[in-house]
């Protein structure tokens, strides 16, 4: 895949707002507050930039520009850490709405959302996972907890995804139980929602094989920008850090090191753009996907531990970032799954 003029100006904006208004500071204020991130960025890059509207379609109220120019934008966000509800809601809330192809339930929620003054939250894993689903419905009645959910807490409409299709369920709805869960990353927030009958409107069905692949593709973008980001973060620590009367950026050891870092990240990069391309273009091979998202687990792993190897001790102090990067890695090896190991044929 490669970027057009206008989407690498999209992802200079998004980058420009988010040096600005989301340094390490902003961020660490964020995931302190009740919600988890900065609602004054939100609001900024849904009012100046357009963030929500990207993926939504203009007959939504949404500017249509499609699936690829709304995941650079989660990868900027992974460079920082912050956790608005770009990837639970205009990714993964939107894209469930737009595989269920409901124009009465896009017409009446996807405007709102393209605005940013409405959040959706995707309601889908059981206890283990995405490998199942955490709510059944009977008689139009929805029971069961699902698991996992990003910005459950405090969505305005939950989308949840059953064997029998997509449903809409209002964010205060009588029977909707939402709990805040501990996660090993402070960063993002994650939530478990219990049904007990609770009154759904039915959405329609979809295609949960292509939703999953939007999920990973999703994730996969985030770790890209998170691992690009320690690996600038290293560079620029080595180049400042001096021993024995030189900065250590000059040792071959390390400059050996940062480039096996440099080689993984845009290994990454490259596996990924080449998934996201196929699914937008409606051409994806399952293999690119499964690979993009295995292999990014694997590199931001990779690189996130160099990053704190050689940034020594400091790395694990709570005032530096590279312990949240470290988190944010381990938390997105789990987040939505993976695929089966080994990989369907040879890649």
């Amino acid at each position: 895949m490669s970027l057009t003029a206008e989407q690498q100006e999209l992802a200079a904006t998004v980058r420009a707002v988010l040096t600005k208004h989301a340094d390490s500071a902003a961020v660490r204020r964020g995931l302190e507050s009740e919600l988890g991130y900065d609602e004054q960025l939100w609001k900024l890059l849904c009012e100046q930039v357009g963030v929500a509207a990207l993926a939504i379609p203009e007959e939504f109220g949404g500017i249509g520009v499609g699936l690829v120019e709304s995941l650079l934008v989660v990868e900027e966000l992974g460079r920082t850490l912050a956790a608005p509800p770009m990837l639970g809601s205009a990714v993964l809330g939107v894209q469930a709405l737009l595989l269920a192809a409901n124009t009465a339930a896009n017409e009446r929620l996807l405007p709102e959302v393209a605005e940013g003054t409405r959040t959706l939250a995707l309601c889908w894993a059981g206890p283990r996972g995405w490998d199942s689903f955490g709510v059944a419905v009977a008689d139009g009645k929805l029971d069961g907890s699902a698991h996992y959910v990003l910005d459950g807490v405090h969505a305005d409409t939950l989308l949840v995804l059953t064997a029998a299709g997509l449903f809409e369920v209002d964010g205060q709805a009588a029977g909707v139980t939402r709990t805040a869960v501990v996660t090993q990353d402070p960063t993002r927030k994650l939530a478990r929602i219990d049904f007990e009958a609770v009154a759904a409107r039915p959405v329609g069905a979809l295609d949960v094989t292509r939703l999953r692949e939007i999920t990973w593709a999703a994730v996969v973008a985030e770790q890209i920008g998170a691992a690009e980001q320690c690996l600038d973060m290293t560079v620029e620590y080595t180049k400042s850090r001096v021993q024995f009367g030189r900065p250590i950026g000059s040792f071959q050891a390390l400059k050996h090191r940062m480039a096996d870092m440099y080689v993984l990240v845009e290994s990454a990069r490259s596996l990924g753009y080449l998934a996201i391309a196929g699914l937008a273009e409606g051409v994806l091979d399952p293999i690119d996907i499964q690979a993009a998202r295995l292999h990014a687990i694997d590199a931001f792993n990779a690189v996130v531990s160099e990053t704190v190897q050689m940034h020594g001790g400091i790395a694990i102090t709570w005032e530096h970032d590279a312990h949240l990067f470290f988190k944010r890695a381990h938390a997105d090896a789990q987040l939505f799954g993976t695929p089966a190991r080994p990989l369907s044929r040879p890649a």
